[in-house]
């Protein structure tokens, strides 16, 4: 068994134990992202059933039978079209089998009640899997270090050829960036690259459109690479030429509301005090309504996934998790301020891996 294999199975032998703390015999995954995590299989159609004692089965269609056999070596690979309700099929009679009540439809189960061998108990299980995936391993670690670089080099392209300039429409500057991500080595990007300029700013998640920048303008600039199954995510607001004071005062609330998130998302804080570490400063100067969205979210196989930095967060920072650092200010009509990192939490101060200026750079 290679090194990766030894780590998919490590991680089912992980929710092997969460199994029988749940009272279930097995767990059939049909998440994709989830079947990756635990198998390493990357294809669009997959399922996978792991048992309480770490034996797992998988099953792909016939495009994948290649595939299937290079990425998970380790698992005998049933191949059939339909693979959740031939997996459940082989099922022994007196089981209990979860499913994974979050990402199955009404038709699906329909599917997998009529697959269901008598005797065999179908139970809708939540949030088994994602607690697992929350602490990053050494290898993932390194491939979201890998991906934040590509991003960050991209963006440091783009300045310096002078591709973030007035004249130049929003749409062309997501181009671009895109395009030094791609020749750098992402297969694709994490997420619509937004490019938000002037009163477009003020939208958090607009994309990236015809508007043309002008001087005097605030540019947010929120963008991502994907690479081997895992993406970055950092976000930088910059000015055309000089700003109009309420502008660059939003910009240094940010700016500072942003360092103080940082520094406060250490292992064993709440998450909701980091949203708080954030919020408060913006709320004290005056702009706390002004502050729409979460502080931040994990990074990993998904762009957005455990743990949550939120005013109604409940979770724990521990060591190797990951979370975006990412407050703004959007005032409706005029412009907005996002600043947004990538970290890894440490026992002491995180790591950030998407290390660019935060200073307010005037172009």
């Amino acid at each position: 068994m290679t090194a990766a294999d030894a780590r998919y199975d490590t991680r089912r032998r992980a929710l092997a134990e969460e199994l029988v703390t749940r009272d279930v015999d097995d767990l059939l995954v049909t998440n994709l992202t989830h079947v990756r995590y635990l198998s390493g299989f990357s294809g669009s159609n997959g399922a996978l059933i792991v048992s309480r004692d770490g034996s797992a089965a998988i099953a792909t269609d016939g495009r994948y039978v290649s595939q299937i056999a290079r990425e998970v070596p380790d698992i005998e690979a049933t191949i059939i079209r339909n693979v959740a309700p031939a997996l459940l099929e082989r099922v022994a009679k007196g089981r209990r089998v979860g499913f994974e009540a979050d990402y199955v439809s009404v038709n699906m189960h329909r599917n997998l009640e009529a697959a269901c061998p008598d005797g065999v108990t179908l139970v809708p299980l939540t949030g088994i899997v994602e607690p697992l995936r929350e602490i990053k391993d050494d290898g993932e670690l390194s491939e979201l270090e890998q991906v934040a670089e590509i991003a960050v080099d991209a963006l440091h392209g783009l300045i310096d050829a002078g591709e973030l300039r007035t004249g130049r429409t929003e749409r062309e500057v997501a181009a671009d960036l895109e395009y030094r991500m791609r020749t750098l080595g992402a297969e694709r990007v994490s997420f619509d690259t937004i490019v938000a300029s002037g009163p477009n700013s003020a939208l958090p998640h607009y994309a990236a459109g015809d508007r043309v920048l002008e001087s005097g303008d605030l540019v947010t600039i929120d963008f991502g690479a994907h690479r081997d199954g895992f993406n970055s995510d950092m976000t930088r607001t910059f000015a055309m030429g000089s700003l109009a004071p309420e502008l660059r005062e939003i910009y240094d609330v940010v700016h500072a509301a942003q360092l103080a998130g940082v520094e406060s998302a250490t292992a064993g804080t709440d998450t909701a005090r980091v949203d708080k570490a954030c919020r408060d400063i913006i709320e004290q100067a005056g702009y706390g309504e002004y502050f729409v969205h979460s502080t931040g979210h994990g990074i990993g196989l998904e762009v957005h996934e455990r743990p949550y930095a939120a005013a109604t967060s409940t979770g724990v920072l521990r060591e190797n998790m990951t979370l975006t650092i990412e407050p703004g200010i959007y005032l409706p009509g005029k412009g907005g301020v996002r600043i947004e990192d990538t970290l890894i939490v440490t026992s002491g101060a995180p790591r950030i891996i998407t290390p660019w200026k935060k200073d307010l750079v005037e172009l």
